[in-house]
């Protein structure tokens, strides 16, 4: 037969060992902004020396909130989702929540079982960066339905969606690039871009599209190749394009991982950038700013994307999440060409 424990670690227990009410001692557990530093310190120091253990199911039940966000991205080790969950995570937490981070691998299933598995965790709100290849967003209705807000961010539907949209200026970002490589004199434009069952993509050939257009230029689609941007698919397009003369003399690439590639390919076959080859990228990471050349890039400030997440996720739950009521016009965020050596 088990000893029945009789140690005195409930909230009510430690609300009477330091004279404070319950209420107190359940906004320091719940991290509420308002409470007194020498009284938060007190009874966080009281917890640990009880061994309170706080059931954060429990407690979901009783008050219908768990302070806790899901989030779900397709890989944790992008560069620009890195960024965004760091901001993410310390914008929420100075406000008292908490986050949980999954991954999708950009597979579809995943993203179905995840949006299950973060509604039946009782999670506040969710926020989504899609895979590539989402179209149908009804696994994520088990949560509209039931007033759970979604956010989606980056990778997002392309048809109406009862949830916050924020998205980058992709077509904006791609425009400028397009236009940069064109005034210095590029005119056989290749362009290495993703899956166009994803908006980012699609928008990033729209501003392709229209700066070519507006100077005047023929888009040949023999340049033109959409695949999912890894190195390796990004060597097997190099080779197509290098096949035979003329070879292109620019090469504008959707994400900076492929535009390493093509820096790298350039020089196995003795080819000088940008002297015989300018190459833009598109996200900023870090790596292109190191190699040499460095590497002509789109900005897309994710430290300020995750702030507006931040901001907009704590209006939702503030102002309570009213399908019907929402506004799902796009928040778009800015962009910048950064400007360097391999153009």
């Amino acid at each position: 037969m088990k000893k029945k424990n009789n140690k005195k670690n409930s909230i009510q227990d430690i609300a009477e060992a330091l004279q404070l009410s319950p209420a107190t001692i359940s906004r320091v557990l719940n991290n509420h902004p308002h409470v007194h530093e020498s009284t938060r310190s007190k009874v966080m120091t009281m917890v640990e020396q009880v061994g309170y253990k706080r059931n954060i199911m429990a407690s979901g039940l009783r008050t219908n909130k768990t302070n806790t966000i899901g989030l779900i991205v397709p890989r944790i080790s992008m560069f620009v989702h890195t960024e965004i969950i760091t901001a993410i995570q310390n914008g929420l937490h100075t406000q008292g929540y908490n986050l949980i981070i999954c991954q999708s691998n950009d597979s579809l299933e995943i993203e179905k079982d995840l949006a299950h598995t973060l509604y039946a965790s009782r999670v506040d709100a969710v926020i989504v960066a899609c895979t590539l290849f989402t179209s149908d967003f009804s696994h994520f209705d088990i949560l509209t339905q039931n007033d759970i807000p979604v956010l989606f961010y980056d990778r997002v539907p392309v048809k109406p969606y009862p949830a916050c949209i924020i998205k980058g200026d992709d077509s904006r970002g791609a425009y400028l690039a397009t236009s940069h490589l064109i005034e210095l004199g590029s005119r056989r434009i290749a362009y290495i871009s993703g899956p166009m069952s994803c908006n980012i993509y699609i928008d990033r050939y729209a501003g392709f599209q229209q700066a070519m257009r507006q100077h005047g230029i023929s888009i040949q689609q023999e340049l033109v190749f959409y695949h999912e941007l890894t190195v390796d698919n990004a060597r097997k397009t190099l080779h197509k394009l290098f096949a035979r003369e003329p070879y292109p003399d620019a090469v504008l690439c959707a994400n900076d991982l492929t535009a390493l590639t093509v820096l790298s390919f350039a020089k196995e076959k003795g080819m000088s950038v940008p002297q015989d080859l300018r190459i833009v990228g598109y996200s900023n990471d870090p790596r292109s700013s190191i190699v040499t050349p460095s590497i002509t890039t789109v900005e897309q400030f994710p430290g300020r994307i995750g702030n507006v997440i931040v901001s907009e996720v704590l209006k939702l739950l503030k102002n309570g999440y009213d399908m019907a009521a929402l506004d799902t016009t796009p928040i778009v965020t800015p962009v910048e060409l950064i400007r360097r050596m391999s153009t």
